[in-house]
């Protein structure tokens, strides 16, 4: 590999990759990679991610599209919803015949 190759790939963007399993019902991150485009990044995680069959959908994000709050911020960014009781589980009877509640 040439070194105007490695310059190349460093001014790819980083992905961050999500997975979902053949038996999971939500994507988890399971890595990130380097892709020159979002098709390349879909590729390359089914290539490093997937060698077992053992996903049924990926998820590919640009990590600098991601915007998420800080562990130092969990107290005051998430004690507003402690006083409404409606948004707990607890608040609703549920079904029997409703499935992955």
């Amino acid at each position: 590999m040439s070194t105007d190759d490695n310059a190349v790939r460093a001014d790819w963007p980083l992905y961050e990759v999500f997975l979902r399993g053949k038996r999971g019902l939500n994507h988890v991150h399971v890595g990130s990679l380097h892709a020159a485009d979002d098709e390349m990044a879909v590729r390359h995680a089914r290539d490093v991610y997937t060698r077992r069959n053992e996903g049924v959908s990926i998820w590919v994000v640009r990590s600098s599209s991601i915007v998420a709050s800080s562990p130092s911020e969990k107290d005051p960014y998430f004690a507003p919803s402690g006083d409404k009781v409606y948004r707990h589980p607890t608040f609703y009877e549920i079904p029997d015949n409703v499935p992955h509640m």
